[in-house]
């Protein structure tokens, strides 16, 4: 089987077929799926017969794969800790009801970057469709290539040596989520530079989205209006494009050089079971590590 790809814009995106995900990938095609990534920033699988076994091995060909947070009950979903529960239920497989954490969840309906808010940043996100709502539930992914490329160069010029911090928390208090400027100052932030080169493309991109929360010597005021200002050039139509599920669908962005967000549903009455691996942009630690814990510790919730 040979690797087929289908751009869906010019240089952002492409649905991707002719490889069985589910089993041992020789190294020529491990290479053509990597190259596909780099090139198109998010690429498409569907109907791969994955399950949570053959997603986290498939996951391993990006690089050092992710634990999710310990959670403080010890109540899990899933059995492997490499998953991130994207989902709208609870330990039990039922729809949360909880409202704080539904309002948690609800950062994700802003334009965000995985895990900016770390300070080792995220590269891949492996997210895989166990079930999908009726209508609704699609995710939107924007081009911070192509967006950081079309920018005046007096601006390029301005943002070049600026470097932003980032808050899990300050996303989540911009959904709702009832914290107060000086609870988000008291906890853990990530420094990252507004504009870095991607590394699979070599190309430039902007690095903000809704962790982002203030520049590096600016006032919050002007700091976050350049922060809006960019995020809403990176999603203009001619840069976007979303993506509908079905059960099977696997959909794989580079969080160094596209934001997302999860598009509106019914998640009070419909399932939505979403589970995702990360991969960490740095290599493998030498001695095994849990950095997402060690983050909510860091900031009150164990």
């Amino acid at each position: 089987m040979s690797l087929t790809i289908k751009p869906i814009l010019p240089r952002f995106g492409a649905e991707l077929s002719g490889v069985d995900l589910t089993g041992a990938l020789d190294e020529a095609t491990r290479a053509a799926i990597i190259q596909a990534q780099n090139t198109y920033g998010v690429t498409v699988w569907r109907n791969t017969g994955l399950d949570d076994e053959s997603h986290i091995a498939f996951s391993h060909i990006f690089g050092h794969v992710e634990l999710a947070p310990r959670l403080p009950d010890g109540v899990y979903r899933h059995a492997h800790r490499e998953l991130f529960d994207a989902s709208n239920l609870d330990a039990r497989g039922e729809i949360i009801q909880d409202e704080l954490l539904r309002l948690h969840k609800r950062g994700d309906r802003l334009w965000h970057t995985d895990s900016s808010f770390m300070e080792l940043r995220s590269a891949q996100s492996l997210l895989l469709c166990h079930e999908a709502p009726p209508a609704g539930g699609q995710t939107w992914f924007a081009d911070t290539r192509s967006a950081y490329e079309d920018l005046p160069q007096a601006m390029k010029e301005r943002i070049e040596p600026l470097q932003a911090t980032h808050s899990l928390w300050w996303s989540r208090r911009r959904a709702g989520f009832p914290l107060t400027e000086e609870e988000i100052d008291a906890r853990p932030h990530a420094r990252h530079p507004l504009v870095h080169v991607h590394k699979g493309s070599g190309r430039k991109a902007l690095y903000v989205a809704a962790h982002a929360r203030d520049i590096v010597g600016m006032s919050r005021e002007e700091g976050r209006a350049l922060l809006a200002e960019l995020i809403d050039f990176s999603t203009q139509p001619q840069y976007v494009f979303n993506i509908s599920y079905r059960p099977g669908d696997l959909v794989i962005w580079d969080n160094l050089c596209s934001m997302h967000r999860g598009g509106d549903y019914d998640d009070t009455h419909h399932r939505r079971d979403m589970r995702r691996t990360t991969i960490r942009e740095a290599p493998a630690p030498a001695v095994p590590d849990d950095p997402f814990t060690d983050l909510f510790r860091a900031s009150g919730r164990r």
